[in-house]
């Protein structure tokens, strides 16, 4: 399932196109690469998963502003990026969940811990 979520996520990429957009000769991350093309782009910086309790872990995730604005557009509403965010990648996981057979409707996510990290971001768990 972590496989589908990473997947899923690798289509808002731009990684083919790395080389296309250079700054001073060096290229622009795929985030830069869409966000100078205004585009879309959120994908997964890093996975931890508890070794003694596989049910507990998260993905890093990081986005654009046009991400964000694409969420909005959609339908998605919450105070912050944050919250925007792990609701679209909760309905994303239901959605990967429904699409293996599992019933996924009714399914409570537990609880959510969110900390603000010394390099300013937050890491939701």
């Amino acid at each position: 399932m972590i496989n589908k979520i990473k997947n899923a996520l690798g289509k808002f990429s731009l990684k083919k196109e790395a080389e296309k957009y250079k700054v001073d000769g060096v290229p622009l991350t795929p985030k830069e690469q869409a966000t100078t093309k205004k585009e879309p782009w959120v994908a997964v910086l890093d996975t931890h998963v508890n070794p003694e309790n596989p049910r507990n872990g998260f993905f890093e995730l990081d986005w654009n502003e046009y991400f964000i604005l694409m969420l909005k557009k959609n339908g998605y509403q919450g105070k912050t990026e944050e919250e925007l965010v792990d609701l679209w990648f909760q309905d994303l996981c239901r959605e990967i969940g429904n699409e293996d057979g599992i019933g996924m409707e009714n399914r409570g996510s537990g609880y959510i811990n969110r900390a603000l990290r010394e390099d300013g971001k937050v890491e939701i768990s």
